[in-house]
Parts: C-alpha cells; structure tokens; sequence
C-alpha cells in the first residue's frame, strides 16, 4: 500500500449541446471509488494531517477536486457523505467573486461544442507569430500534457491558448473565438459553471477541505513575484472571509513543473499555506512532505480504471 492524490475537474452527466466535451461521468465517478475502496483504500484524514508534521505516513487514496465547479457541489459532494468519505477541494475566486469566466474553461467549451479541427482553423486565423511566447514556446512544448492522450487538434488548441500565446494576447483571442463559437451564450454558461459562495460553504460545514487555486487561474511561473503574491493573497483572503477559517492548502494551476517556481513555493509559504498539490503522477513519499510540501504529487484520475472520458 502508499499514499497517492487523485485529481478531478469536471465530474457530470452527459449535454446534448457540449458533445465534445471532456468529462469524467458521474456513473464511472461511482465506479472508480469503489474500485479505489477494493484496491488502494482511503487516507484517513486526521492521519494525512498528522504526517505533514511529522507524523507516520498513512495508505490510501486523497481525493482532491480542482477549479470550483457546481459539478463538485452538486454531484461530488451527495456521493462522498453518502460514503463517508472526505476530499480536498481548490477553488479559484475570480468566478466566486461574480467576475469572467476563466480562460482555461473558456477553452474547455470551445472544444467541447466544436470539432478541434474547426476550433483550430478558427484560431489560427486570429493569431499571427508575434503574439507567440518563442522564449518559453519549446520548454512548455516538452513539459505539457505529457500524461494526457490528445489529438493534434486538440493540442494544438491546448498549449497555444493555454501556453505558448504571450498573457497580453490571450484574452483578446480568447474573446474573439467565444464570440464567433457562442456569442451571448457564454453568460449563461458562466451563470452554471462554478459554485457559488454559500456552495463552498456547504462543503466546508460538511467536512471537506477547501484549499487555494488562486484567483485567475494564471500560469504562475509567467508572473512576476508581486502578480504571483497577489493570486496567492488575494485567493486566500476571500476563502477566508466566506469560511471564517484558515486556508492552508493550495493547488497550482495546470500544475507542471514548469508552470510554477521556487520563488512560488516560498510565497505560498510566507502565506501560511502548510501544504500545496503539483500534477506528477506518483505515489506520495514521506520525504515530499518533509522537504518539499508544497509540490505534493498527484495522479490524474484518469490514470486509473473507470477515470477516462467517454468521448
């Protein structure tokens, strides 16, 4: 037996007008835990808490949920207390705040209502090579979505809008392509998307944890020092507020390595965050937790049996 973190985003029925779209179903949801429950077990969480300070390291499975959406409450949340078990969750708190839809699930939709191919068409005729970051281009080339199997197409979506365009052109392209695919559409499907704040209070009042995943959903390493403290601070002080209780957890967006710095890790640090998840697949060592907590490894859930998308 060994510790290992799982990672969830989207956990929902299938929709008729999102047929590309990539989820983990809420059926295969079921099934997987109780595969894990016959195979790997849960971490107790009192257990989990003790061996960050120094404590024996606990077998099991630490469910964690990323990015904030009504999926979790409304879904995740009935299946875990019917179970009894508990889980890690990462909310941003710009779409908790009332503000935009996040660019990383701007570009989820995109690709859940269109072919890659046409949204790929469509991109490349809104981008020229200025707009494109050839410094970081081939770094981040090498180091994403080296776990995930994605078409051409969809790669090519994946790490231009997410990756390789400079932060400054991303939005205006960004805004352009949900403009062409969804028009006015997208204010509806940002009204249903993400929890709200007496949601995140359910979970908390539940039993689960909830943990940092900044405000914007930015790739961390692309920020100077005073925009990353800003999305660490910011982020923690309006959980918070609606909480009335200390955030110590946080979890990097996109998560590579190459999408956070030691510089991140010391600021997540200095803001009293005790622990912090990257995305590496492996097993959790009692050494990560006593030298490097906050770059704790995670699975994606769709490394294991029942975890992939239909579609």
């Amino acid at each position: 037996m060994a510790l290992k973190a799982l990672m969830y985003h989207y956990v929902r029925s299938d929709r008729e007008d999102l047929p590309y779209f990539k989820h983990l179903h809420i059926e295969d949801f079921r099934r997987q835990l109780d595969w894990l429950a016959a195979s790997e077990g849960f971490a107790d969480r009192a257990a989990f808490m003790e061996a960050l300070e120094g404590g024996p390291l606990p077998d099991g499975v630490v469910l964690t949920f990323d990015d904030g959406f009504a999926d979790h409450h409304d879904h995740v949340l009935p299946e875990l207390e019917r179970r009894g078990l508990w889980g890690i969750f990462y909310v941003p708190t710009g779409p908790l705040a009332g503000e935009t839809m996040l660019d990383v699930h701007r570009v989820h939709l995109l690709l859940g209502r269109h072919d890659a191919t046409t949204v790929a068409a469509r991109l490349q005729h809104e981008i020229s090579d200025d707009m494109i970051d050839q410094e970081k281009k081939e770094e981040f080339r090498k180091q994403t979505y080296k776990w995930q199997r994605n078409p051409d197409d969809v790669l090519f979506v994946k790490r231009m809008l997410n990756y390789f365009l400079l932060p400054q052109h991303r939005g205006a392209v960004l805004d352009e392509l949900m403009k062409h695919f969804f028009g006015a559409e997208e204010e509806t499907l940002l009204a249903e998307l993400y929890m709200k704040p007496a949601q995140v209070r359910a979970l908390h009042e539940a039993g689960m944890i909830v943990g940092s995943h900044t405000v914007s959903h930015p790739v961390m390493s692309r920020l100077p020092t005073a925009e990353q403290e800003r999305e660490i601070a910011d982020s923690v002080t309006f959980l918070e507020n609606i909480l009335e209780e200390r955030i110590i957890t946080f979890c990097y967006p996109y998560g590579g390595k190459a999408t956070f710095t030691d510089e991140t890790e010391r600021l997540l640090t200095k803001h009293g965050i005790r622990f912090s998840f990257a995305v590496e697949p492996r097993d959790i060592a009692a050494n990560d937790l006593r030298a490097r907590p906050q770059a704790l490894p995670r699975y994606d859930c769709n490394m294991f049996p029942h975890g992939q998308c239909r579609n």
